[in-house]
């Protein structure tokens, strides 16, 4: 699941492919705008992104995308 997160006053997104699924990811979203403190997320490779709840701008929540390699003939 690819999931991208803008965070206020930073001018670049973070971007990362994250074993969990959808509904996973919206309820943690949930719940640390919930409660406050931080929003925790773990990405494929098992890393721990941590982002203070008073900075999100917004949580994007997308499939994971298939990269096609090769040449399309037309």
């Amino acid at each position: 699941m690819e999931v991208r997160i803008g965070v206020q006053n930073v001018a670049r997104e973070l971007v990362f492919e994250s074993a969990q699924e959808g509904d996973e990811i919206t309820a943690a979203v949930t719940e640390a705008l919930t409660k406050g403190g931080t929003l925790q997320l773990k990405d494929e490779k098992g890393r721990l992104l941590v982002v203070p709840v008073a900075s999100l701008g917004y949580v994007d929540i997308g499939a994971s995308e298939v990269r096609k390699v090769g040449f399309g003939l037309s």
